[in-house]
């Protein structure tokens, strides 16, 4: 038997990074698994590779009408489920005097609204008893340049993360979040030249230390943890960053 047998979740931006690596955790232990994406070929990929125990659903985390259709299709299909894994987001890279005020709206709204939202519509198919997981990350206790208003949002996440713990607590319900650091997702490579993306990994992981940089299913042992086995801990944020916030 499967650690996940009869188990059921969503995990919002599920289809690359540290969610394809947590919906996979999942699927191998018997679970089932509705992933969302905004990626049609990203989503096809990823429904390949996890098998017939995941449900792939295009799905922006920006949107409002997304996410209410998103909650129907999970009634539908999954019916109650016992982990929601709030990690749709997205990143955006300028400096404090030129971040404009369309990048602002669209980091809050994707990685704060969203999020917020998500779990609003989706908590009442939570099983009592049930988890949900929102993705932070180290930005939200670093001062890091060119990532204020990200870091803005995922600050917003944290204090969501306790409030809403507070607030289900009558169901049982936990609310957690991961805090990921420098994790190698595969991003780089994909927004810069191959020798620019390996020298700015090796710089990236000669400042952490524990000298390299994390993987995403480090990140979702982590987040399968706080899910499912960390059964006495709510409105907490578990860091995995090889110690670079915390050392």
């Amino acid at each position: 038997m499967g650690k996940y047998d009869g188990m059921s979740a969503v995990i919002t931006g599920g289809s690359s990074g540290f969610g394809l690596a947590t919906a996979r955790l999942l699927v191998d232990g018997g679970a089932r698994v509705l992933i969302t994406g905004r990626d049609q070929a990203r989503l096809d990929t990823a429904r390949e590779q996890l098998g017939d125990n995941a449900i792939a659903v295009s799905s922006d985390a920006a949107s409002a009408r997304d996410i209410d259709a998103l909650a129907d299709l999970v009634k539908a299909e999954l019916g109650t489920i016992d982990a929601l894994f709030a990690n749709a987001g997205i990143n955006g890279f300028a400096p404090f005097e030129a971040t404009s005020e369309e990048l602002y709206d669209q980091l809050l709204t994707t990685n704060a609204k969203g999020p917020y939202f998500t779990v609003q519509k989706l908590a009442p198919l939570l099983a009592d008893g049930g988890a949900v997981v929102i993705t932070t990350s180290v930005a939200n206790v670093k001062g890091i340049p060119m990532l204020s208003a990200y870091a803005a949002s995922k600050a917003a996440l944290r204090s969501m993360t306790r409030s809403l713990a507070q607030e289900l607590l009558p169901r049982n319900i936990r609310v957690n979040a991961v805090s990921p650091g420098p994790i190698d997702t595969g991003i780089l490579e994909k927004s810069m030249p191959k020798e620019a993306a390996e020298q700015t990994k090796a710089q990236m992981a000669a400042a952490n230390p524990m000298l390299r940089l994390g993987t995403p299913d480090e990140v979702a042992r982590a987040m399968a943890f706080l899910a499912f086995d960390a059964t006495y801990t709510t409105g907490a944020e578990l860091v995995v960053d090889g110690g670079g916030s915390q050392l």
